[in-house]
């Protein structure tokens, strides 16, 4: 037996059990298109799930890297090859794309693609994605097709699979979303409460104060000082609302571009240094990049609402094929021996459980007067 590119029953039962191993549409995505890409033994495989404006909504590539990904430029559009998939849903398998009529050309720094083989994904009648391979490696003469009826074959077969793992994972998307809309709501409701007692105590303190200046000013004052720390409690509530309440835009913008706007957001509503460091950190699974986020955000809310700290400054790392996030703040702390109380105060219990729901782990180091750091490690994809 040899050790050369895997091929056969094996091989497209390894690649439909990593399909359906991922719920997210993202990952699953990119799971067909790396198993494609290696199931056939080519240089680059791409997928296309088209838009209702004659482009693209999502777009992913492998065997490109990300500088070569970001050079190429906007997504292309549904044109040429890409377009006889989608609207004709033929397979096409040519010798030389560039030599075909409907070639349109490419940007400048895209790969030189030569033999292809692509074909649609469809689910009944809907043709919900484009998938498509290029430059089989393999000896060919020039002008002819590397890749074979076989792979054609096997190829429709990855493909019949991927449209049930899309439309899997869209489903799921959308249960998510669901939740995700009955979440905000609760937070909502919440938010309404929580402020309007803090109203309440601010109107009833303001009228108690304005009653008491002129017969007994030092307890007008007292009453005064009241009034501004139940004003700052409101405007905290609203400020970790908004935060709470914006939308991740995790798919569109990425785990690192989405701490660093939050945090950023946070830095400017709070008296407190909020800082973040972001290095060499790849994509990770988006159940991963949910569960940092998540820890994070829980993180900071404790820093800046229950610390007292002057500094919070928030890394994350590249370790392996995962990632380190830690939150460190320069706050009061608290004494390891009454953890329990702690946690539950802190949220660490959710955050452990965030964490340990994706194979990761947290810890957390503190001290009176030493401040608090939370470290949360996940493993890649």
């Amino acid at each position: 037996m040899n050790d050369g590119p895997r091929s056969g029953l094996a091989a497209v039962s390894s690649a439909l059990l990593a399909m359906s191993r991922h719920l997210e549409v993202r990952d699953v995505l990119k799971t067909i298109v790396a198993s494609a890409r290696e199931l056939l033994d080519a240089q680059y495989a791409a997928l296309g799930v088209p838009d209702d404006h004659g482009g693209f909504a999502q777009f992913v590539v492998d065997g490109v890297s990300d500088a070569q990904w970001r050079a190429i430029g906007p997504l292309p559009r549904q044109h040429g090859i890409l377009a006889a998939m989608l609207r004709e849903a033929t397979p096409q398998r040519l010798g030389d794309v560039r030599t075909d009529p409907r070639f349109g050309g490419w940007p400048a720094a895209h790969p030189e693609l030569a033999d292809f083989l692509g074909l649609p994904i469809r689910d009944g009648d809907e043709v919900i994605g484009a998938l498509f391979l290029a430059n089989k490696n393999c000896p060919k003469p020039e002008g002819t097709c590397g890749f074979t009826a076989e792979d054609e074959e096997l190829l429709s077969i990855l493909a019949q699979h991927a449209a049930i793992a899309l439309t899997n994972a869209r489903l799921y998307e959308r249960s998510r979303e669901l939740t995700i809309a009955e979440e905000r709501s609760r937070l909502a409701h919440e938010l309404h409460d929580a402020v309007s007692q803090k109203l309440f105590s601010l109107r009833l303190t303001a009228q108690a104060a304005a009653a008491l200046v002129d017969r007994d000013p030092a307890r007008a004052k007292g009453e005064l000082q009241q009034v501004a720390v139940l004003a700052a409690e409101a405007a905290d509530e609203l400020r970790a609302a908004v935060v709470e309440l914006r939308p991740a835009a995790l798919d569109e913008d990425g785990l690192v571009a989405t701490l660093r706007t939050q945090i950023q957001v946070l830095d400017r509503a709070h008296s407190a240094r909020v800082t973040f460091t972001g290095r060499g950190v790849r994509a990770l699974p988006a159940a991963q990049e949910e569960a940092v986020l998540r820890v994070a955000q829980e993180a900071l809310h404790n820093a800046l609402r229950h610390s007292g700290a002057d500094r919070v400054d928030v890394t994350l790392i590249r370790r392996g094929n995962g990632a380190v996030l830690r939150v460190a703040d320069d706050g009061g702390g608290f004494e390891p021996g009454t953890v329990r109380r702690a946690g539950r105060h802190l949220g660490l219990v959710s955050m452990r459980d965030r964490a340990n729901g994706v194979g990761g782990s947290l810890t957390v180091e503190s001290a009176p007067g030493k401040g608090t750091t939370i470290e949360m490690e996940v493993p890649g994809g």
